[in-house]
């Protein structure tokens, strides 16, 4: 009986703070639907008297919402196929071979993640206007494609595979690339998803790199594409929520789907053996 209320306490407690988390999106959610009046309204509503996209219909009409949202799921898609690709790479090298200098160079790799990423954007947009990449899809990606967090999460991940089925794979006459690919890549599926959920949810939630190498409309992507929103209609705060709950619904499903392998895959290096 005791254990029953205990569960019963806990759920509470994590239902009680699950809806505060998301009372932010919801309560978004219900101003979009909102006129004007019902906005301004005092006291303040918190939920429409009616069903209303009018504001839905303002966003689409103003900007191209629709655009920013394909761009940045396709630039967030390749990203995240990139560094799964050279995360696992790096992180196959870093496990299973043995070269000089692996040690310092693992360091070296770890070192980067303690670098501000704002004291490295003005070299990075340097190189990519001297390459002539600005405005491009390319220029948005290539400096994101390789992860040191990717890698050590994956490379934490393949230490807690048994050595010894490397080399019976070996003994088998399987390949190093073979092993790679029949054998660590079905196995590492959970960090691999969550290296993915990560790097997708982090990529679509960019700002300063779009808005620092891209100028044309066509290849904004939704964090400018709603700053946009917001400075084109500054008083229509419903036109504005409306545009936020297009952007952040495909991330909200991403996560929503992605969240178990994202849980998993975080901890599954957590612990060796």
């Amino acid at each position: 009986m005791e254990s029953k209320v205990k569960n019963l306490l806990l759920y509470s407690i994590n239902i009680l703070i699950g809806l505060i988390i998301i009372f932010p999106i919801i309560y978004a959610f219900s101003v979009s639907l909102m006129t004007q009046d019902e906005i301004f309204s005092f006291p303040p509503k918190l939920l429409p008297s009616s069903i209303n996209l009018d504001n839905y219909k303002q966003a689409i009409s103003s900007v191209p919402i629709f655009r920013f949202i394909l761009n940045s799921f396709y630039i967030s898609s390749v990203i995240t196929i990139g560094q799964m690709v050279t995360s696992c790479l790096a992180a196959y090298a870093f496990s299973y071979f043995e070269f000089k200098g692996k040690g310092i160079l693992f360091v070296l790799c770890l070192s980067t993640l303690m670098i501000p990423s704002e004291s490295t954007i003005i070299a990075n947009y340097l190189t990519i206007a001297k390459l002539g990449l600005t405005d491009t899809y390319t220029g948005l990606i290539i400096p994101f494609l390789a992860s040191a967090m990717g890698i050590f999460l994956v490379r934490q991940f393949y230490l807690t595979i048994p050595k010894e089925l490397k080399e019976a794979s070996t003994i088998d006459g399987c390949s190093n690339f073979r092993f790679f690919i029949n054998v660590l890549l079905p196995i590492s599926r959970p960090v691999i998803s969550a290296l993915g959920v990560y790097t997708f949810l982090s990529t679509w939630n960019q700002y300063m790199w779009p808005l620092l190498v891209t100028n044309a409309p066509e290849k904004r992507t939704v964090q400018i594409g709603i700053s946009m929103l917001q400075f084109a209609e500054s008083q229509n705060i419903g036109l504005v929520f409306a545009g936020v709950i297009m952007i952040i619904l495909p991330s909200i499903v991403i996560f929503i789907i992605g969240q178990k392998q994202l849980i998993k895959g975080i901890t599954a290096g957590a612990v060796k053996g």
